[in-house]
């Protein structure tokens, strides 16, 4: 039997050996990426330039990894996954694997963050990607020598992360947290066990943070404590059976390709093809019409519903989103004036709300709309849908 103090010298040891590698790698001036592989199939990439950390990525919640440390360094850039999908279309060189530090590169570039604000998060993330390595058991290791396209960014000493993720490391193991996961997500197991032994306002706090979207390390960033505080609160919870912490999925990734192949038949010619938006958010229209020109389509933006209608006649799309909740006048009342025009009759009508309710599903059906999309938009639904029912149109 391995006693806690046994497995807390084994935890260190795993810390300290893999620490060790990057450190090598520093001494060698290794260009190129590190891979390293859990057991469980897990993969982490420490991507080095002349011995530096240029970035690390990779884990069972990258996206979840990403949204916080945006949050934390850079309050102001939008972190959904549209936004994320349009500043990446056309940054096809490191699209896939390295699509955190294109979208920091491109940032700074578009001075949208500074260069300090760049830095600290790519210190915070590398710190975070060694912390959940050192909890990783049976790590394999490889090296792949390769350049790295874009290195404008500072560049990271190994000595430095390390000391992060040891400070991390040591208040973990400090407070006695070896066993536990800050990528586990609490629940709330014993309600009633809970109720009894807490006041009323204390357990709506707890029904509300613990409802099994977020994990340790995103409740911090809610309640604006440590992750350690906020785990050793739970603790004595956890040990009562009270609460359970268990495994959760990522959130999506902004990685969608755009289709540059030769279209499947039938063949929709985008350029000529018009879609039109009317939306009185001016970030939504944005989004929408980076999105579908980088696509090729031609895109109509309209901001006042009660002049859309006119706008629609005088263009003539080939489909529109309407926004449900609009100032003065609403999508479905647009969409219901649409479908009396006979030119409208047919030219697919797509809502586009916050509301996902079963009520609005059915009105948007009455009115004549031929889909329903919910908010936050998401690229792979929005060129999906248009692909979907342009083909439909195509004689």
């Amino acid at each position: 039997m391995i006693t806690k103090s046994l497995a807390s010298r084994i935890n260190n040891t795993i810390v300290l050996r893999h620490t060790q590698s990057l450190s090598t790698l520093q001494q060698l001036r290794f260009t190129g990426r590190l891979i390293l592989t859990s057991s469980e199939g897990q993969q982490w990439f420490f991507q080095f330039s002349q011995g530096k950390i240029v970035y690390a990525t990779g884990g069972e919640h990258l996206m979840r990894r990403w949204r916080r440390n945006i949050a934390v360094f850079c309050p102001r850039v939008p972190s959904h996954r549209i936004a994320l999908q349009c500043d990446l279309a056309n940054q096809a060189a490191q699209y896939n694997v390295n699509w955190e530090y294109t979208l920091l590169h491109l940032w700074v570039k578009q001075n949208k963050i500074t260069t300090e604000q760049a830095d600290r998060l790519i210190r915070s993330v590398i710190a975070e990607v060694i912390f959940d390595v050192g909890q990783a058991s049976a790590i394999r290791e490889q090296i792949v020598s390769s350049s790295f396209a874009t290195t404008q960014l500072g560049l990271i000493e190994v000595g430095e992360a390390i000391a992060e993720a040891q400070e991390l490391w040591n208040a973990w193991q400090t407070a006695k947290l070896g066993m536990y996961s800050p990528n586990s997500t609490p629940v709330i197991v014993e309600p009633h066990q809970l109720q009894q032994y807490s006041s009323p306002t204390f357990y709506r706090m707890l029904a509300g943070l613990l409802n099994g979207q977020h994990t340790l390390r995103d409740l911090a960033l809610q309640t604006q404590h440590n992750v350690v505080a906020v785990t050793s609160s739970l603790v004595p919870y956890i040990r009562l059976g009270w609460i359970d912490l268990r495994k959760t999925h990522d959130l999506s990734s902004p990685t969608y390709k755009f289709d540059i192949s030769e279209p499947s038949s039938p063949i929709i010619d985008t350029s000529k093809t018009l879609i039109a938006c009317v939306d009185d958010s001016l970030q939504i229209r944005e989004m929408m019409g980076t999105l579908l020109r980088l696509a090729g389509y031609q895109f109509l933006g309209i901001s006042d519903g009660l002049r859309a209608l006119a706008t629609l006649l005088t263009r003539k799309p080939d489909l529109i989103f309407l926004d449900l909740v609009m100032p003065q006048i609403n999508g479905h009342e647009i969409c219901k004036q649409l479908r009396k025009i006979s030119y409208f009759r047919h030219t697919p009508i797509i809502i586009l709300t916050a509301n996902d309710g079963l009520a609005k599903r059915l009105e948007s059906n009455f009115v004549g709309a031929t889909e329903f999309l919910t908010k936050p938009l998401d690229a792979d639904a929005i060129l999906g849908a248009i692909q979907q029912h342009l083909q439909q149109n195509i004689v």
